[in-house]
């Protein structure tokens, strides 16, 4: 049995799946910390505060100041992809500590204890932890 390739349908899509796939993993990597830093600057008083009135965790409290903080500038490095593999598992381990120490103790699941966000958000970090940022970053644009 013999195959044949179409050469018409080869030329007619120039995206190689790898440079598919770096795009995707770059604009779903970009998304996601985009939107991760938004709950950081909330906990710090910006885009309608923790409370929707302005109000910011106060200052040096642990958990909540220290996250929000950890928040803000991991997910600016895993967007801009500088130690992006380091601060995902940083990220990914925040928001494993948030699900359990502050939304399981109020039930078993996270339908029941609010806590869906944190513990979808502490798998997308643990892969992208595991995957990288990849191809299209600004450490690998610095490297060059």
């Amino acid at each position: 049995m013999t195959t044949t390739t179409d050469t018409r349908r080869a030329a007619a899509h120039p995206i190689t799946a790898t440079k598919r796939n770096d795009l995707v993993l770059a604009a779903f990597r970009v998304v996601v910390s985009f939107l991760f830093g938004l709950h950081g600057l909330q906990g710090l008083g910006f885009l309608g505060g923790v409370d929707g009135q302005g109000g910011a965790v106060p200052f040096g409290s642990w958990p909540g100041w220290y996250g929000s903080v950890i928040e803000l500038v991991g997910a600016v490095l895993v967007l801009t992809g500088l130690a992006a593999r380091p601060a995902a598992f940083v990220l990914s381990g925040v928001m494993a500590y948030a699900y359990f120490t502050v939304h399981q103790p109020e039930a078993l699941l996270p339908m029941h204890n609010m806590g869906e966000l944190a513990a979808v958000y502490s798998w997308v970090f643990l892969l992208l932890a595991v995957l990288g940022p990849g191809a299209f970053t600004v450490q690998r644009a610095l490297r060059r």
